[in-house]
């Protein structure tokens, strides 16, 4: 018998029954059911809305069932319509008719809305938690990276020399706001919907203030139609995570782009790669494509959360039953990837001369020598100019611009010197740039105590 019978006597078609069930997915909220049915009938006794001993008696029995689930002995009756009425259904089987009193004054739709809350907060909490390890490896990898050089790009063409540290630092500072996001959306998730029952309230007088305080949320929906009908947390979250894995999919596709034997400026360890079935000299970046491939998946969840709620009108529609696959799938592959990359990110090798090689082959020093000319009292423009024709030179030569001849420098221009040399030194070009954000090593370590800083808001 389902707790909806009354109105309704007959029976669901199999199918229907089956169709109309979201136990397989809503089982996850077990504990948080709980834990809103334990103190919303501790505040139905003390407002003397229920008797006090069989408020008694219900939070004892439904403490014994949060043990038990903790404990793995709680046996699901898997023919439930979905994880609240189970808990009801099972209540009731332990206590009879006292066990029906726990819905006294709510609503399966405050009830729902209650336990997905609940349960959001501890995940956003776990998912910041990550954040911050995977932005802490970053930092730490990039402190330990400061002084290795490796090409800056833009359009995937090498463009100017940057350090590993300051390339990391770059990730690091998308992760910080993803961290960002999701504490900000705990503040609107942190809002307690229990007590608006079915859409309208109650009569009954509750306290819902002494059930917010008990479950530990700092404010109440003020309108009880919207405590039931708002899913923007479950669309936030899918946004929120939609974002970290678009970056964690940029990160990825760099560090693939950068094993590759174009490149072979890094190389994962043995741990976060794995080989060919057919081809034995192969070492492929599978974690790293996973994470990119995964982050569709996330995509395609936050459209997915979008579209449902799109046409919905006020107040709880079945249709909202859909809302959580979707997000469970999203929180778990978000924290499942999050939870590798941090240990991955531990493990990459840098190659040190394969990337200043590929800083001298592509002239990654031209700006530079322009700005050297820029500084002797020639406008940028042609400075520009004149080491455009320069670097063409050196690649009709097949050589890198600070092997060319002072003579060379000097029929290009009259304001070149001997101390071009220095001017175009890649690692002098890396720590002239110390203005705020660049990577300089001034500039560079004022950025890592900004980004440790960042994780203590």
């Amino acid at each position: 018998m389902t707790i909806w019978q009354g109105r309704l006597s007959g029976e669901l078609h199999a199918l229907a029954d089956e169709y109309n069930r979201s136990l397989p997915v809503d089982r996850r909220l077990i504990k948080e059911d709980l834990e809103g049915s334990i103190a919303h009938v501790e505040m139905l006794a003390k407002q003397d809305i229920i008797d006090r001993d069989d408020g008694a008696l219900l939070v004892a029995e439904l403490s014994r069932m949060l043990a038990e689930v903790s404990a793995g002995e709680l046996e699901i009756d898997e023919r439930a319509e979905d994880i609240h009425s189970f808990l009801e259904q099972e209540l009731t089987r332990r206590l009879g008719e006292v066990g029906k009193k726990v819905h006294t004054g709510r609503s399966r739709n405050d009830q729902t809305a209650l336990a997905l809350k609940l349960w959001l907060k501890r995940q956003i909490e776990v998912t910041v938690s990550l954040l911050e390890g995977v932005v802490l490896s970053l930092i730490d990898r990039a402190e330990r990276a400061a002084d290795l050089i490796i090409p800056g790009y833009t359009h995937l063409q090498a463009a100017q020399p940057v350090s590993v540290g300051h390339y990391l630092l770059s990730y690091a500072w998308m992760f910080i706001r993803d961290r960002e996001r999701f504490l900000d959306l705990k503040v609107r998730v942190d809002r307690m919907p229990l007590g608006a029952a079915a859409l309208a309230g109650t009569s009954f007088p509750l306290d819902r203030h002494a059930v917010r305080e008990r479950l530990g949320f700092s404010e109440l929906s003020l309108n009880s139609m919207d405590a039931v009908g708002d899913r923007d947390h479950v669309i936030e979250y899918q946004a929120a995570a939609a974002i970290s894995m678009m970056h964690v999919s940029r990160l990825a596709e760099d560090l693939i782009i950068y094993t590759s034997t174009g490149y072979r400026f890094i190389s994962f360890s043995d741990a976060f790669s794995t080989g060919s079935s057919i081809m034995p000299q192969k070492k492929n970046p599978d974690l790293a494509e996973l994470m990119r491939g995964k982050t569709a998946r996330v995509y395609g969840n936050l459209m997915q959360a979008l579209t449902l709620m799109k046409a919905l009108p006020m107040t709880y529609n079945k249709d909202m039953q859909e809302d959580k696959a979707s997000l469970f799938d999203s929180v778990d592959t978000l924290q499942s990837t999050l939870a590798l990359l941090t240990p991955m990110l531990e493990s990459l090798t840098f190659h040190e001369e394969q990337m200043r090689s590929a800083c001298r082959d592509g002239f990654l020093n031209a700006t530079d020598c322009a700005d050297y000319l820029v500084r002797k009292g020639l406008s940028f423009r042609e400075a520009y100019k004149v080491t455009g024709e320069l670097v063409q030179k050196a690649s009709d030569a097949s050589v890198t611009l600070e092997s060319l001849d002072l003579f060379t420098f000097k029929h290009a221009h009259p304001l070149f010197d001997s101390d071009i040399y220095d001017a175009i030194d890649l690692d002098r070009c890396l720590l002239a740039r110390e203005t705020e954000g660049g990577p300089g090593k001034h500039a560079f370590s004022l950025q890592v105590e900004a980004a440790r800083a960042a994780l203590l808001k």
